[in-house]
């Protein structure tokens, strides 16, 4: 009963509780914070590999700043682009799985979200080809 009380995760904190009208003891389990595991399904990789992808996409985004500082040109300015968009998706992401409750107004959300990230990329890439590039935007805001 003691190893039951001292768990090796700090996330997951059991309470131990007698039930009067039964001679064995149950084990309630509080979860204080769920963590992915706990939403994926056995065997489960998708909420670990979503969370290595978002590590690696903020640590390519600290990359390109110095290089579109340097270096600017159109592989930059695209590279940027999609950066961008998939770090703002992913952050409004996690603000719809935050706040948004039920089940018509999670699609409608995410409908929006996959609207205003196609839209933003799309808008980026346009301004990109038909105007001077996010990097030399930049540039010129500095400069003035």
């Amino acid at each position: 009963m003691i190893s039951l009380l001292f768990r090796s995760s700090s996330l997951i904190r059991p309470l131990a509780v007698q039930k009067k009208d039964r001679d064995c003891p149950y084990l309630i389990s509080a979860k204080i914070h769920a963590t992915p595991s706990n939403y994926a399904g056995s065997g489960s990789k998708a909420a670990s590999l979503h969370w290595t992808g978002e590590r690696i996409l903020s640590i390519a985004l600290l990359g390109l700043a110095p290089v579109a500082f340097c270096y600017p040109g159109p592989a930059v300015d695209y590279s940027l682009a999609a950066a961008l968009t998939v770090h703002g998706h992913w952050g409004l992401g996690q603000i719809v799985t935050d706040y948004v409750h039920g089940d018509f107004k999670i699609k409608m959300a995410n409908a929006g979200l996959f609207l205003l990230s196609t839209v933003t990329f799309a808008g980026l890439c346009y301004f990109n080809y038909h105007d001077v590039g996010i990097c030399k935007a930049v540039a010129l805001l500095w400069s003035k």
